[in-house]
C-alpha cells in the first residue's frame, strides 16, 4: 500500500469510528480532501484510490487544476468520472464567473454580493444549477470569512430566491480558542434554522482533521480534510 492509500485508509478508519460513536452511518458522511497546494497529479492519484470528492481553496488553483486534467484526459489519460470540486475558500466576486465554471460546490458564500455575483455567472458555467452554502462565522472577529450566525437566515432567504443557485447547508470553522464541540454545536444550531427554511438545505460542512469527531457528533455531513491524507504540503519556494 501506498503513502497515500495508507494515509486515506487511516482517517476513513477514524471517520468510521466516529460515526459509530455518534450513532450515525458513515455512508451519510462525504469526505472531502483538500488538494491545496499540490499537484494536479494527486489529484489523479486519489481518484484512483476511490476518492470522488475533492477541495480547494484558492480560485487560481482550482481552475489550473481542472484545467490540466481536462488537457490530460484530451490526451492519453483516462477521464476522471464522478470528480467533484468543492470550492473552500474565500471568494472574491470578481472571480465569481471562473468559481462557478470551475467548482461543483461553494461552501463559502457569505454575503449577497458573492451570492450574486456566483448567479449571473452562470452563462459562463458548465452547469445550470450551482451547489452552494452559507459559511458562518464562529468567531468574534468580524474580519474572519462568513456571515455572522444571526445574519446567515436572511442570507438563505435571498439564496433561495436565485433560481440558478441551489442552496445546500452550511459551512463553518472551529474557533481556535474554543473547543471544537462548543462550536459545532453552536452551528448545528444555525443549520436547523436553515433547514427551517428549506427541509432540503441539510449539508453541514464542518471539521478537519484535528476535530473531525466532535464535526461528527454534532451532525456534520461534510468533512474537508488536508494533510493527514494527501501529506506535507510541498515547498512553493
Amino acid at each position: 500500500m501506498s503513502d497515500l492509500a495508507a494515509r486515506l485508509s487511516a482517517i476513513d478508519s477514524q471517520i468510521a469510528d466516529a460515526a459509530r460513536t455518534a450513532g450515525r452511518d458513515a455512508a451519510d458522511i462525504t469526505r472531502i480532501v483538500v488538494t491545496k497546494f499540490h499537484p494536479a497529479s494527486l489529484v489523479r492519484e486519489l481518484h484512483a484510490l476511490g476518492v470522488r470528492d475533492v477541495g480547494e481553496n484558492r480560485q487560481q488553483e482550482l481552475e489550473a487544476k481542472r484545467a490540466e486534467l481536462q488537457s490530460d484526459s484530451s490526451r492519453d489519460e483516462p477521464a476522471l468520472e464522478g470528480l467533484r470540486w468543492h470550492f473552500i475558500g474565500q471568494a472574491q466576486t470578481n472571480k465569481a464567473a471562473s468559481i462557478r465554471r470551475n467548482a461543483d460546490a461553494v461552501h463559502s458564500v457569505d454575503r449577497i454580493k458573492l451570492a450574486d455575483s456566483l448567479h449571473r455567472a452562470v452563462g459562463d458555467a458548465h452547469q445550470d444549477v450551482l451547489d452552494v452554502l452559507v459559511q458562518v462565522n464562529l468567531t468574534d472577529d468580524l474580519g474572519r470569512g462568513g456571515v455572522a450566525p444571526d445574519d446567515a437566515q436572511r442570507l438563505a432567504e435571498h439564496i433561495l430566491a436565485l433560481p440558478s443557485l441551489r442552496l445546500r447547508g452550511i459551512m463553518g470553522v472551529a474557533p481556535l480558542d474554543e473547543a471544537p464541540a462548543s462550536a459545532f454545536a453552536r452551528l448545528r444550531g444555525v443549520a436547523d434554522g436553515i433547514r427551517s427554511l428549506d427541509a432540503s438545505a441539510t449539508w453541514i460542512s464542518a471539521g478537519m482533521t484535528g476535530d473531525f469527531a466532535e464535526a461528527i457528533a454534532a451532525g456534520a455531513t461534510h468533512l474537508r480534510i488536508g494533510s493527514a491524507i494527501t501529506g506535507p504540503r510541498p515547498d512553493r519556494g
